[in-house]
């Protein structure tokens, strides 16, 4: 086992997020208020979980319509309640973008606060540091509000901070730069207390090692639908001499309309042998959609687009039908999951992921209805079927979509960087953590990129463990074992499971003895 638990707590990012999660809105002119009043003499007041008021010095404030401009992008003054002589405009195709040349002083954070407005509902634009991207923001009103991205590391002297457009359409009026708050010790710890009052010791034993590591070490993970010693796995042995410290696993192909069309699970067998081999399993479950609701190709009935389900309608009661089927499903799924608790292998379960995305039938709907469907499996696995050995991780990618905190012991979210973009992703980390108050663990549910582990420690994104997809992600398309490299190249991929505070198989203690800790 390596270093152990030198703490430190993060600030937190909010990429639009709800009220009250951090996200400070400005009234015309773009003064952020606190309390009701705005603050003056460069310094403004930052409330912290405990309402106590830190003091941000303003290092400097940038009008948008001073920017540089690419492509679309032009000066507008339509949107009432702007600061300066106007504001950006013309985000409408890709690669338009407003730049802003911004001056540090002093090596360290800084926290980035961009006064914008939608231009025709919901609106997520991208965030770029001398031409990488580091972040998104949501644009949520029509009037200028401030979205926050806190904790960006840059070093002394001039850097190009720019506004790429993803969706596009907002007015961009102003940035303001303030130093990030000095940051207290407590972010890391995290109880190991799980919701299920009857968890298993194995459940425990597991929790206690993932909090004794959390915010000094990272542990490694990879999804492999052939297990430990599968496709992909193999292809970062060649490439490093190990192993990663976390299987992924997908129960798909136990979804009972899978199997009435010939497929048959094995991943029930591939978590046992990867616990017996010291490994830690996680679990996915891309859930197809019940036999009498699938409209499309068969084995896509994960996705909305091939099937007819109506969550909403099952979880108010007008689809009696609906609800009977998707409780038979569960019937089954925690008949399979009993068998790894019979063996004593605890699983990181993580069910319905992805619901707020709603490119997958669970999160069609309001996220109310996922939420219930969340409670109800929580319910029906631990208290109808006894499932005491697994640890409830939730990736909804949303606040609006969390579905409490006594169903769940890890938040998480899945992150599919660009090609070679290795940010520590340190904007969403401290977003999810927020989801939760901060009382719970952060992991990088699935990713495509690995990011860089040097700025995940400088910046402090201390996952708890990630987990890359499979396929090409990580492994060429031909029959022999070749990594390859189109998201994160061989020599990151060596930085990463040989670095000293990335934990992988090789390092992973016994545990079936490992101690259980006190607030577990």
């Amino acid at each position: 086992m390596k270093k152990k638990t030198a703490l430190f707590i993060i600030g937190c990012l909010l990429t639009a997020m709800p009220a009250g999660c951090g996200t400070k809105e400005s009234g015309k002119g773009g003064q952020t208020e606190t309390d009701g009043q705005a603050e003056t003499d460069g310094q403004e007041e930052n409330e912290t979980e405990n309402d106590a008021p830190v003091q941000r010095t303003v290092v400097g404030e940038y009008e948008a319509e001073d920017g540089s401009f690419t492509g679309n992008v032009r000066t507008g003054s339509k949107v009432e309640g702007y600061s300066g002589t106007g504001y950006a405009e013309g985000f409408e195709n890709d690669g338009d973008a407003c730049t802003i040349t911004v001056h540090i002083e002093t090596d360290g954070f800084y926290d980035l606060a961009f006064t914008n407005a939608q231009l025709g509902g919901h609106k997520e634009n991208k965030v770029t540091l001398d031409g990488d991207e580091i972040a998104q923001f949501s644009s949520d009103t029509t009037d200028f509000t401030v979205a926050e991205v806190e904790r960006v590391y840059m070093e002394a002297g001039d850097h190009e901070v720019g506004v790429l457009k993803y969706w596009g359409y907002i007015a961009l009026d102003k940035l303001t730069v303030y130093e990030s708050p000095e940051l207290g010790e407590e972010f890391f710890s995290v109880s190991a207390k799980l919701v299920n009052e009857n968890a298993d010791e194995c459940a425990k034993r597991l929790m206690s090692y993932l909090c004794d590591n959390y915010g000094t070490n990272i542990l490694t993970g990879q999804y492999c639908d052939t297990g430990l010693y599968g496709k992909e796995t193999a292809c970062i042995w060649k490439e490093t001499g190990k192993y990663p410290a976390v299987i992924g696993l997908d129960m798909i192909e136990y979804s009972p309309s899978r199997v009435a069309n010939g497929s048959a699970g094995n991943s029930i067998e591939y978590a046992k042998q990867a616990w017996e081999e010291g490994a830690i399993v996680t679990m996915c479950w891309h859930w197809n959609a019940p036999v009498d609701y699938l409209t499309g190709t068969w084995y896509s009935g994960f996705y909305k687009e091939h099937t007819n389900i109506d969550l909403d309608a099952i979880m108010n009661g007008e689809d009696e039908a609906g609800m009977q089927a998707l409780l038979s499903d569960m019937d089954v799924i925690a008949g399979e999951l009993k068998k790894l608790q019979e063996a004593g292998v605890p699983v990181l379960w993580r069910p319905l992921h992805e619901a707020s995305g709603g490119w997958f039938w669970w999160g069609d709907c309001e996220a109310q209805s996922n939420i219930a469907l969340y409670r109800l499996m929580y319910d029906k696995f631990t208290n109808e079927y006894g499932l005491n050995n697994l640890i409830w991780v939730w990736n909804g990618q949303s606040a609006e979509w969390y579905p409490g905190d006594d169903v769940v012991d890890i938040v998480g979210i899945d992150i599919y960087a660009g090609e070679h973009q290795y940010n520590s992703q340190i904007a969403k980390f401290l977003e999810v953590s927020r989801y939760a108050d901060g009382k719970k663990m952060v992991v990088l549910s699935e990713n495509g990129t690995i990011p860089d582990p040097d700025l995940m420690l400088r910046d402090r994104a201390m996952w708890g463990f990630y987990a890359t997809w499979g396929g090409d992600f990580v492994a060429g398309s031909g029959a022999i074992n070749n990594y390859a490299e189109t998201y994160t190249e061989a020599d990151i991929l060596k930085r990463v499971y040989e670095h000293e505070n990335m934990i992988t198989l090789d390092e992973i203690p016994d545990l079936t003895t490992y101690p259980i800790r006190e607030d577990a």
